[in-house]
């Protein structure tokens, strides 16, 4: 596993040895940690057991193309998502930079290599990500700390008004506070119930799932550690399931003994409205497609439903959801329907 103060590791995928090999020194010698493959079936093979910082592949390469490994690290798990990809191309390929931009890829870089331009290449884009992560973590730790203090009426009616339902947690997992929303939930009784215990899933696998999910996120809290886990409850009549995000409250040393440790937070598809694409933009920075994707997926809508409703490809959707991911600070579709969910196009309106 990568230390926090281990140097950035490019991954370096080029069928050509010499070419490769002068690029890893480049990145040696810049501080960086380098690994190599010279195919994208040897790459495809080293990403499932490795999580580099950035990507740096060739388009045109026997058997595997550069496309296929991008669309493979796509399909990875959540800690790929949003790794950057820079191709290499020669210079007299300029229809496949477009296409390399179309299918997700972050930047690229012209044959013959200039190093100094790679290098700044790869130090603009790792900065990049850096920023929107650091951005992410200032955003949910003010979350948290606005939710850890939530023991005031004041604060409790404040949340009443949130169309999403709330549900806070002591350190033992026992039941602090559910605002009106998760209360209505469980009144239909097809889903979970709410009691002093905490909640209760009524469907089996779903509680084997969520008992999973709560004592992952209060062990975290209780060590003072950041841990997020999203999943599914099932109805136990007729089809359809609660949407669920479980979030750690990491733990304070000033903290009282009935400070909330966990927040759960609970969505049911078919009461969800369209989020406001204007507002999506406004509050992301997004483009007007991304806001209709957004807006999409936060309705429950699957990535093939999306293409079907915009008229464009499963790759078309696949680019703009890797922007969203970009954008939130988010890294799995679960957490970025959460954090569009509870913005404040989810306040209650009569």
């Amino acid at each position: 596993m990568k230390r926090p103060m281990d140097p950035p590791q490019i991954l370096v995928i080029e069928d050509e040895d010499a070419l490769r090999r002068d690029i890893v020194e480049e990145l040696q010698d810049a501080g960086y940690r380098a690994i190599e493959a010279a195919d994208g079936e040897a790459a495809v093979g080293i990403l499932a057991g490795a999580t580099p910082d950035l990507v740096l592949c060739d388009i045109s390469m026997p058997g595997l193309d550069g496309y296929g490994v991008l669309e493979s690290l796509r399909e990875m798990p959540p800690e790929l998502a949003t790794t950057p990809f820079v191709f290499l191309t020669a210079l007299s390929e300029p229809q496949k930079v477009v296409e390399g931009k179309l299918r997700g890829a972050d930047d690229y870089l012209v044959k013959p290599v200039d190093y100094d331009l790679m290098l700044a290449t790869i130090a603009a884009r790792l900065r990049q990500v850096e920023r929107i992560r650091e951005h992410h973590d200032d955003q949910l730790a003010g979350l948290r700390h606005a939710l850890a203090g939530l023991s005031e009426k004041g604060a409790e009616q404040v949340l009443d008004l949130v169309a999403l339902g709330v549900v806070l947690l002591d350190r033992s997992g026992r039941l602090l506070y559910a605002n009106s929303a998760a209360c209505d939930l469980a009144v239909a009784g097809d889903c979970i119930r709410i009691q002093a215990e905490g909640v209760i899933p009524l469907d089996q696998a779903s509680g084997r799932a969520f008992h999973h999910a709560r004592s992952e996120t209060l062990e975290a809290a209780r060590a003072g550690e950041d841990k997020v886990v999203g999943l599914q409850l099932h109805r136990v009549t007729g089809e359809g399931s609660l949407s669920s995000l479980a979030c750690a409250l990491p733990a304070r040393d000033d903290d009282p003994a009935d400070a909330p440790a966990l927040a759960l937070f609970l969505a049911a598809p078919e009461r969800r409205g369209r989020a406001p694409e204007t507002l999506l933009m406004e509050l992301f920075g997004l483009t007007p497609t991304e806001a209709r994707v957004a807006g999409a997926l936060a309705k429950g809508a699957r990535p093939a439903d999306v293409a079907e409703e915009l008229g464009v490809s499963h790759t078309t959707v696949a680019f703009h959801m890797r922007n969203l991911f970009q954008k939130t600070g988010t890294n799995r579709q679960a957490d970025l329907v959460a954090l569009i969910l509870a913005g404040p196009m989810m306040i209650k309106a009569d």
